[in-house]
């Protein structure tokens, strides 16, 4: 188990892991549902996939409206990409900017799971479905990220092969 910690990054730790951990010890407290491991095994790896669930949700929910309503501005990917380059601070001023958003999608996230607690009180039925919905929501949240992902190693391709024509020329 040492080991397997060990081997994640700061970034793993801090938008995934640690994420995971208080989504789940905070959700147990608000809610009706225990997301709380026995075996700290399993609980890293279910802590960690928690963790990775709400990152994915900042990135494709938060991010989008937090832009949409110019609460926060972002300069474009391939800026960040060349500067990157230039400036190694970035890459840890990027990921502290990760773990912020994935703290407040965490939260939205509880709040939004206390909500579904209150309804799933006026509508017993849904409670049947909870499995299934959690699958279709996961479903969905993971096809959005990997469009987003491939999107983002499809520009990056395309901005180092403009960069390397830029050099020969």
């Amino acid at each position: 188990m040492k080991e397997l910690l060990n081997k994640l990054s700061s970034y793993n730790l801090f938008n995934y892991l640690l994420p995971g951990v208080i989504f789940a010890v905070i959700a147990s407290r608000v809610t009706q549902y225990s997301f709380i491991q026995e075996d700290i095994t399993i609980g890293v790896f279910i802590y960690y996939f928690i963790g990775l669930v709400v990152s994915r949700f900042g990135s494709l929910i938060i991010t989008p409206l937090l832009k949409r309503i110019s609460f926060v501005d972002y300069s474009p990917y391939e800026d960040f990409v060349s500067e990157s380059n230039e400036d190694s601070k970035l890459e840890v001023l990027s990921e502290a900017n990760n773990t912020y958003r994935t703290l407040c999608s965490l939260f939205v996230l509880i709040l939004l799971l206390k909500l579904y607690e209150a309804i799933e009180v006026k509508f017993p039925i849904l409670k049947e479905w909870n499995s299934i919905a959690l699958i279709l929501v996961l479903l969905v949240i993971f096809l959005f990220s990997y469009r987003k992902q491939t999107s983002y190693i499809t520009r990056r391709i395309k901005d180092n092969m403009k960069l390397k024509w830029c050099i020969l020329i």
